[in-house]
């Protein structure tokens, strides 16, 4: 079995394309070095910041405000008082529970009701598990 063909790269600089041609022989020098080093490579603002709001995860943090904004609009005012979610990670909505009574009151018996909820408005993508916990 043959190995593959190396390519070799071509020696020397590059070609030029016919109109940098035509402008060094116009022009008696060839400048093409100088018109590269030249060009223009600003960015625009919509590239900046699309880039910015990516880094800092804003489609997450806006799921998280809107998870936030249905929890207290559908949740039981009494859970909701006790109760409120802080993030969401691969599936797992995390939800802080100021005390241990109502930590067991809402595992027990509302866990169940509360995760169906929040699947029939988010999805059962978005939310595939609840998690509990004191602060």
């Amino acid at each position: 079995m043959k190995p593959p063909p190396r390519r070799i790269p071509p020696l020397g600089p590059p070609k030029r394309s016919p109109r940098q041609r035509v402008l060094a022989d116009w022009r008696g020098v060839d400048v093409t070095a100088e018109e590269k080093s030249r060009e223009r490579r600003e960015k625009t603002a919509g590239d900046i910041v699309g880039g910015v709001l990516k880094n800092i995860r804003i489609e997450s943090r806006r799921a998280e405000a809107e998870i936030v904004r249905v929890w207290n609009e559908m949740i039981d005012p009494g859970i909701a008082a006790h109760a409120q979610p802080v993030g969401i990670n691969k599936g797992t909505l995390f939800v802080d529970v100021d005390s241990s009574v109502w930590l067991s009151e809402i595992v027990r018996y509302r866990r169940r009701e509360i995760l169906d909820r929040l699947q029939s408005s988010f999805g059962k993508e978005l939310i595939a598990r609840i998690s509990f916990r004191t602060k």
